[in-house]
């Protein structure tokens, strides 16, 4: 029997290398037959035997081993002509060119059709862009980790965010401007903001799953509103594409972060969307029972899942006429974090200017956030030379957080086991409801045989912001030698309610005119336009103040009222309405308008591989306020009326297939935020903050180049320098003005700000890579406060302050930012997978009145990973985490002093004073997403 064994194994081994000499492997590349570019997701299927098979890699390589001698490759993709290639025999390395199907219709009108939320379509825009832009496609999106377009746009070159309480982006930092220095379209759009006081929009109230692709403009035409130093953000939601589409999403997930802790929550349904100023009158005095008590009830449980969910259906009807896209997405997430903050004051007694830790707190925040987004797009094509477009959209996020504090004052004498201090609890209940709505009617027209263009839009655009009924509540013991005494109500502003709500509309139209002429091989374009703007904002504020008191108790103690004798939860306390009428004279009552008028007229020419761009805008810009109520000292309304005229150059050489060299130049502003140039006073506990009405618009010169490589359609390698110079930088500093000194946004001087940019992106068969690294450095010089000793030995005042000028970085301007994503694709399995990380190097986070007491944010580094698996059936199974190392965000102060060694559990960081940090905890995510 043994004998038998060994003949077949002997067997088995001298046929295996006659096998392996008779199979050939072959290598080949598949390309489109007319513009060369790699295709894909190709399938190749060997004819004589057709149960063998491939799909072309991320670079359009395949490889596959053939058994006969003579063997036929079929080749197919969707939307090209399937071919049969013989393979030579002595040839291995093959290029199979497809031929793209034509489109055409009955009435032989064909109509082109552009994809662009591929990652090809998206390097294909970034290409013959006539300005400098990054593009994320909605494949790039939709594999990614990401489920908000704050979190996209982290991943994009030279863009940092600034992130919310719970951990996630909602403001975008470009090339190292402050937000304020940037502006947010939606269709190429402006759209209007829900802030109370600024002018620049949360991107975190955007699902990412309604986006066809997300552009990041860096320089800017004559054709772009001038507005945007930094750059734009432009959000280009889904199109109806060429043929119908159905895709649906349902998704499950949790917070880890309530692994450890329970989750905090209030019922919001006993809020008052009014307060009793707006349900009463000015003249009634607002009584106990107009308020609920049942929104104080503190709740807590185990945080729910997460659930979100999409859907989008699209199609081309009446002959491929009309055009529908409708879409929606819905989520709803739990969120929170884990935050140790502490206080901080420079008021020493001597003049080291060193700051003191005045109190910490521990912080937790539970946040239920419901974001909804619905958008619908229809256009009719009259012609291949007609056609309009009618765009509705409307997002709504809303954020339930309750916030639970607890502070521990940290004065001179604090010892946590023998001395005595105080501890405050401080809970607060707010609902936060913003909403974006926007219509647009656009239309396009062409007339002599395409030479000349004429395009219009019409648009009406809303922001909506509300915090009813925000709600707090303030306790407070005594610890002596490390025994605590019984909690009771702070007796002198022991809760308060807040009612703020702010509206803002904007009515616009654009028209635009482009006429294109040809010389041999010179390409002229002319084009020319305007648009106006009105915008109306108006703003409503009202607090109302409350003192413990308990009319049942004896008198002397109607307002010391005790946890666990007079009440054992917030809504068992009793309190007296101290400010019945409220505050309605808060300077944050009140409106603003703001109206633009702007032309411009622009100049292309293109002669061989030479492209010029030359352009001018003149912007004029009418800004105004009005107080509601009249405020004494107080100018109640003002105007600032002003001109900019906005020239650009931009310059495209492309000295070798798919290489292009960009040279611009362009001239930008900054407006004022609405609420800094109402002159309203808010009086702290040592300065007093004031608005500016004489605050000027920034003027910046920026100046870009760079290099772009496209090695194949969907990769790229770029390297970019950019430097700004700006003009009356608006910043917050301390100004002395008559008998005071006041902290205000002023006008500094001048600003520079330059750095360089890098982005790779490379694809091996099924793996890919994608980087990117930008560098910045800035600055700008502002008025500070110092201390230091009186000259005059025999004055009683040892310690002056007095000014000094300081020279910094821009806010929010971090040196180092980079992106790395490690992509895997099998498109024959269906597999998708990407590890990404971010790193946001130390910026400055807040700008102190202070020498040396800026506060600032230490180097912030996450991961994030997700895959996907797709089934023929059109079914996929997702899953996406965020936050792997549940990296802290820590704020510091560069500086330290040595009676901070006092405090128990003090930590010395970066050599500074640690001032907050703060755990967000990992987010899972798993999913099922169907495509039809």
């Amino acid at each position: 029997m043994n004998g038998i064994y060994m003949k077949y194994i002997l067997l088995i081994v001298l046929l295996f290398p006659v096998h392996l000499l008779s199979a050939k492997f072959v290598k080949g590349i598949v390309k489109d037959s007319e513009t060369g570019e790699e295709l894909i997701g190709a399938t190749i299927i060997v004819k004589e035997e057709p149960t063998r098979g491939v799909v072309s890699g991320l670079d359009g390589s395949f490889s596959i081993k053939l058994t006969a001698k003579s063997s036929t490759l079929i080749c197919s993709y969707t939307g090209y002509k399937t071919v049969e290639y013989p393979v030579p025999e002595t040839d291995t390395e093959l290029t199979v060119l497809l031929e793209p199907l034509s489109h055409e219709i009955s009435e032989v009108t064909v109509f082109g059709y552009l994809v662009n939320n591929t990652e090809t379509g998206a390097r294909s825009i970034e290409k013959l862009s006539s300005n400098v832009m990054n593009v994320v496609s909605a494949k790039a999106i939709e594999i990614s980790p990401d489920i908000t377009v704050a979190n996209v746009i982290q991943r994009v070159s030279g863009v940092s965010v600034e992130r919310n309480s719970s951990g996630d982006g909602q403001y975008a930092i470009l090339r190292g401007m402050d937000k304020r220095y940037n502006y947010t379209l939606v269709n190429g759009v402006k759209i209007p903001s829900p802030d109370n006081k600024n002018r620049f929009v949360p991107l975190d109230i955007f699902p990412s799953e309604l986006l066809d692709r997300l552009e990041v403009n860096k320089t800017l035409t004559a054709d772009m509103e001038g507005d945007a130093i930094g750059g734009t953000v432009n959000l280009v939601m889904k199109d109806a594409p060429q043929n119908r589409q159905i895709t649906a999403y349902l998704s499950t997930g949790y917070n880890a972060l309530f692994l450890e802790r329970d989750f905090y929550s209030f019922d919001t349904k006993a809020l008052a969307k009014e307060s009793p100023y707006e349900i009463y009158g000015e003249n009634y005095q607002a009584k106990p029972r107009d308020f609920s008590t049942k929104l104080v009830r503190l709740e807590t449980g185990k945080a729910p899942a997460n659930m979100l969910g999409g859907f989008s259906y699209g199609d081309r009807l009446l002959k491929n006429r009309l055009g529908i896209m409708l879409a929606g997405s819905y989520q709803n997430s739990y969120r929170g974090s884990n935050s140790l903050f502490y206080g901080s004051s420079n008021a020493t007694s001597d003049a080291s200017n060193l700051p003191v830790l005045t109190d910490r707190n521990d912080r937790t925040y539970s946040e239920c956030q419901i974001r909804y987004g619905l958008h619908a797009k229809l256009d009719y094509r009259f012609s291949p030379l007609h056609k309009i477009q009618w765009y509705n959209a409307y997002m709504d996020f809303t954020n339930a957080q309750v916030r639970d504090n607890s502070k521990i004052d940290l004065n001179i004498g604090y010892n946590p086991e023998q001395g005595e201090y105080n501890v405050s609890y401080d809970t607060r209940f707010r609902l936060n409801h913003q909403q974006i709505a926007n219509s647009t009617l656009k239309g396009t027209h062409s007339f002599f045989a395409n030479a000349l263009t004429i395009g219009w839009s019409a648009v009406y655009s809303g922001a909506f912001n509300e915090t009813p009924d925000n709600a707090s509540v303030h306790t407070v013991t005594t610890v002596r030698n490390g025994k605590p005494n019984p909690v009771s109500v702070v007796t002198l502003g022991g809760a308060d309610r807040r009612w703020e709500h702010n509206a803002d509309k904007d009515k616009a139209g654009h028209v635009d005119l482009i006429y294109t002429a040809l010389a041999g091989k010179i390409k002229m374009d002319f084009s020319a336009g305007g648009l106006y703007r009105d915008k109306q904002r108006s703003n409503f504020f009202n607090q109302y103040d409350f003192r413990p008191y308990d009319e049942t108790k004896p008198e002397g103690t109607r307002n010391n009222l005790i946890e666990g004798t007079d009440w054992n939860d917030y809504s068992e306390i009793k309190f007296m309405v101290f400010t019945p009428f409220g505050s309605v004279g808060n300077p944050l009552n009140y409106e603003a308008s703001e109206k633009i008028s702007a032309a411009y007229g622009q100049a292309g020419t293109t002669i061989d591989n030479l492209q010029f761009i030359v352009g001018l805008r003149v912007e004029n810009t009418n800004q105004g306020y009005y107080l509601k109520h009249a405020t004494e000292g107080v100018k109640n309304n003002g105007k600032q009326l002003y001109t900019d005229y906005l020239p650009d150059l931009h310059i495209k050489y492309s000295p070798w297939t798919n290489n292009n060299i960009r040279a611009s130049y362009y001239k930008s502003v900054n407006r004022p935020g609405f609420f800094e140039i109402v002159p309203y006073r808010i009086i702290n506990e040592d300065y007093t903050e004031t608005g500016n009405p004489d605050l000027k618009h920034t003027v910046a010169h920026n100046l870009d180049m760079r290099y772009e490589y496209f090695p194949r359609p969907s990769e790229q390698f770029m390297l970019g320098l950019f430097y700004k110079k700006l003009k009356d930088p608006i910043e917050y500093g301390m100004i002395s003005q008559g008998q005071g000194t006041f902290y205000m946004p002023v006008n500094f001087g001048n600003a520079t700000n330059y750095g360089l940019e890098a982005d790779i992106t490379k694809y091996f068969r099924t793996f890919g890579i994608k980087g990117n690294y930008t560098f910045t450095q800035s600055e700008i010089t502002t008025t500070k406060l110092f201390n230091y000793n009186n000259p005059d030995l025999s004055s009683s005042e040892k310690v002056l302050v007095g000014n000094v000028n300081q020279t910094r970085p821009l806010n929010g301007q971090a040196r180092h930012v980079a992106n790395l994503s490690l992509l895997y694709k099998n498109i024959q399995r269906g597999w998708d997978a990407q590890l990404a990380c971010s790193y946001t190097g130390d910026r400055m986070y807040a700008v102190s009145r202070y020498l040396d007491n800026d506060i600032w944010q230490s180097g912030y580094f996450q991961l994030d990973v997700s895959a996907e698996k797709t089934f023929k059936s059109g079914f996929a199974l997702f899953a996406k985490a965020t936050n792997l190392l549940n990296t802290p965000m820590v704020h510091y102060l560069k500086k330290d002093n040595p009676s901070n060694n006092r405090i128990k559990d003090y930590e010395n960081y970066k050599g500074g004073t640690l001032v907050r940090r703060d755990y967000y905890g990992q987010n899972l995510q798993i999913g099922l997403r169907y495509r039809l």
